[in-house]
């Protein structure tokens, strides 16, 4: 079977495989790894971030903590993964900063960051590249500054650049968010640090809960309300808490998983074993929506690996195996979009091969991710034949349907490049992507370690 280019081309050529063995390596969780950065950040002392993904998105975090004042050293690296050392002053040392933060194609950077900077006393600016700056902007804007703090955006502030001028203390909120996203909680929740008095948010769908359980294990307490009724659930946290410097060890990473979760569950000829992948209850859904259309998954517990500190990562974790499967269509509604919103374009890669019709509502999220990936998925995925219907922010899929090769286009998108490359391993002829290097976003190994499996 022919070779596919290097990693790093512009366009990659992916040809089937004939089987597919092995346990590729996972970057470190994405999410955690901002996250981890950020609080050390926030934290006066030394911390140690070890497994860290080291894809694009999060060397722009790693480089906004160092222009803040923070001292970020690389200790170990592998072209996958990488160990930070960061040492901080602590909020109150943090400084102004003298350039523009890019967070280049970083979502997460972005809001997390306006979060913490609303609680500064100084003036920023995020900004990144083509892409960021059609992600929007406005639902960060409002409660940031109905807490205090000075923020505009492009094209009457709905996208970025965004300008932060911060302001100590804040005020605390009460606030609702209008859309579930784990990004606006954690950007008030880091806000409501500097504030005066509690800052609570409800979601109507609960969303992943890192930057939760991150805070907690550093001090500060978060509250978790119930949801009673239907209503939605709340999170409060008190300002002026001080967080402690502590280790983070970050687990595989869950979304990364779910591309050879998908991979060897549609493949006639597979098994895939994937090590201590995180199985936090607010990040496994994909796992969950796998499980219900019918993939072999095998999981096994893994007990967390002490950190250097001695303190226990507080993410569940564990080996899974996947085999060749006959899957079965399933529906998705909104909760289970919010809760698998990163893992939507490899589900829908899923439900080609299913058998019957897999319905998935109110997606329309998906719009406002690095690329439109309802348009995205779908132009691609009904390149290669599949049968696939959008409807407004709902998508249809029947199956199960052939593949064949054809030119698919990434958009600068790393979820779509990976979506049509693992497309490519079952369908007949050779698939093309355009811009398939985007993957490296957030796993610089993929393509190596699919030629691995497919050896």
């Amino acid at each position: 079977m022919p070779a596919s280019p290097l990693a790093g081309e512009l366009s990659r050529s992916i040809f089937p495989a004939l089987r597919l063995r092995g346990e590729p390596r996972l970057p470190g969780d994405k999410s955690i790894s901002h996250r981890a950065l950020l609080l050390a950040a926030l934290a006066e002392g030394e911390c140690l971030v070890t497994g860290a993904g080291d894809g694009r998105d999060v060397q722009a975090t790693a480089s906004i903590v160092a222009a803040l004042g923070a001292q970020v050293d690389r200790i170990r690296e592998d072209g996958l993964n990488v160990d930070y050392r960061v040492s901080s002053p602590g909020r109150d040392g943090l400084r102004e900063p003298e350039g523009i933060l890019d967070c280049r194609n970083s979502g997460t950077s972005l809001r997390l960051c306006a979060g913490i900077l609303a609680g500064l006393p100084f003036l920023s600016v995020l900004d990144g590249d083509a892409s960021l700056r059609t992600r929007p902007v406005a639902r960060i804007i409002e409660p940031l500054r109905s807490m205090g703090a000075a923020l505009f955006g492009r094209r009457s502030d709905s996208l970025p650049p965004l300008v932060v001028i911060g302001r100590s203390p804040l005020a605390g909120i009460d606030y609702t968010t209008r859309v579930p996203s784990a990004q606006v909680k954690s950007a008030i929740l880091l806000a409501g640090l500097a504030a005066q008095g509690p800052t609570t948010v409800r979601e109507a769908v609960a969303t992943r809960d890192h930057t939760e359980r991150m805070l907690r294990s550093r001090g500060v307490e978060v509250r978790r309300g119930a949801s009673t009724g239907g209503g939605p659930v709340s999170w409060t946290i008190e300002g002026g808490g001080r967080l402690r410097a502590t280790d983070e060890r970050v687990p595989a990473d869950p979304s990364a998983a779910a591309f050879w979760l998908v991979a060897g569950a549609i493949h006639s000829d597979a098994q895939i074993t994937l090590r201590s992948v995180g199985v936090n209850p607010t990040r496994r859904a994909a796992i969950d929506l796998l499980l219900r259309m019918g993939a072999r998954i095998a999981e096994a517990p893994v007990r967390p690996e002490v950190g250097a500190a001695g303190s226990e990562v507080g993410e569940p974790l564990a080996d899974l195996t996947v085999s060749s499967s006959e899957l079965r269509a399933i529906d998705l509604e909104p909760g289970d979009v919010a809760a698998a919103i990163d893992e939507i374009p490899i589900l829908c890669l899923a439900a080609t091969q299913a058998r019957g019709r897999t319905t998935i509502r109110g997606a329309g999220e998906l719009r406002n991710k690095e690329s439109d990936r309802i348009a995205g998925t779908a132009d691609g995925l009904r390149a290669m034949g599949a049968r696939i219907h959008v409807d407004g922010d709902d998508i249809s899929i029947e199956g199960p349907t052939p593949l064949v090769g054809a030119a698919t286009r990434a958009l600068d998108d790393h979820r779509l490049a990976m979506t049509f490359a693992v497309a490519g391993l079952i369908a007949s002829g050779s698939t093309s992507i355009d811009g398939a290097e985007s993957a490296s976003v957030s796993y610089p190994s993929f393509y190596a370690e699919m030629e691995r499996l497919r050896a």
